[in-house]
């Protein structure tokens, strides 16, 4: 919720983007060790793996030749970009916590 509340003010006079990164990693990292439980984890890297891949597609890039959401939706094309990269900046440091969990109780078991 707060990586959508804090996408929705992308201007730099509202909160450094440095601060909104810092505190969204932080929390990722927090949600990946606390609240994902080794029974949840393959819905979890699931989900994550396909937030993560719609975040890199509302950026768009020069080689895809697609110019991202706001091109597409000029309106709001920069608010949703905005609220995908933070969500994505949440989401990946979770998922590579949840996926280290992971490798580590299978790596247990073998």
């Amino acid at each position: 919720m707060l990586a959508v509340i804090l996408g929705l003010f992308p201007s730099e006079t509202v909160i450094p983007a440095a601060t909104v990164t810092a505190v969204l990693v932080v929390l990722g990292i927090i949600v990946g060790l606390v609240n994902v439980s080794a029974r949840e984890s393959n819905s979890f890297l699931l989900a994550a793996i396909a937030l993560l891949i719609a975040g890199v597609a509302g950026y768009g890039g020069a080689s895809t030749g697609y110019t991202g959401l706001y091109s597409v939706l000029p309106v709001i094309g920069g608010y949703l970009s905005a609220i995908l990269a933070n969500i994505s900046t949440f989401v990946a440091p979770a998922a590579v916590i949840v996926a280290i969990k992971e490798v580590y109780l299978l790596a247990r078991k073998a």
